[in-house]
């Protein structure tokens, strides 16, 4: 169970100026090399007093202050978030020996933003965003659809379906920002961005 790597050298020269001008090139890169749902990202928070708990979650929009996803407020994820800011990503490109691991802070995106995105989710999804209170107890899959099928009467293809109150995004603000990429005997390369103050980065190389 041990994969050997076969990949180029991943070097300074290599990176972008900043961190998300280099998660868009790798995101590029394997969006377009046919990778199954690149925007699948891992996303561990904490309670306040430190008890981790991850989750696989979905990128929905990305740009220069940092990586927007979106849920239940009332969701465990986000219980924790506003009790405990600090965040971690991982986005885990298996196929091509690829790593993005991100660490910052997570808040809450205006609403505005959320009902633009809302929007343009398909009318399935956005009933479901009402039908479930996501990581609350329920009795059984047979409750849930019938909360969906009682929405779906209210909320037939031809009506807007208003955006939930307890649902929205979240934007991630990086502190770090490390990409890496794995090469054969476990050399692999490791280039890590650290924010410094007035809004500058420090790039620096760690040890596999």
């Amino acid at each position: 169970m041990r994969e050997h790597y076969r990949s180029e050298a991943f070097t300074e020269a290599d990176l972008a100026a900043e961190p998300m001008g280099q998660f868009d090139h790798w995101f590029r890169e394997v969006a377009t090399g046919g990778l199954h749902e690149p925007n699948a990202m891992i996303l561990s928070t904490a309670t306040s007093g430190g008890r981790p708990s991850s989750r696989t979650v979905l990128l929905k929009k990305f740009d220069a202050q940092g990586f927007v996803f979106f849920t239940n407020y009332a969701s465990r994820k986000a219980a924790e978030i506003e009790s405990n800011p600090y965040v971690s990503l991982l986005f885990p490109w298996h196929q091509v020996a690829r790593q993005v691991i991100v660490t910052g802070t997570a808040a809450r995106i205006g609403r505005d933003e959320t009902a633009a995105y809302f929007r343009t989710r398909p009318h399935g999804s956005q009933l479901g965003a009402w039908a479930s209170a996501q990581s609350s107890v329920i009795a059984s899959r047979e409750e849930l659809l019938a909360r969906y099928d009682e929405l779906a009467a209210r909320y037939p293809q031809t009506e807007r379906v208003p955006v939930p109150p307890d649902w929205g995004g979240y934007r991630i603000v990086p502190e770090t920002v490390e990409f890496w990429q794995g090469h054969a005997n476990r050399l692999h390369d490791r280039l890590r961005y650290v924010a410094e103050d007035g809004g500058a980065w420090r790039v620096e190389r760690l040890c596999p």
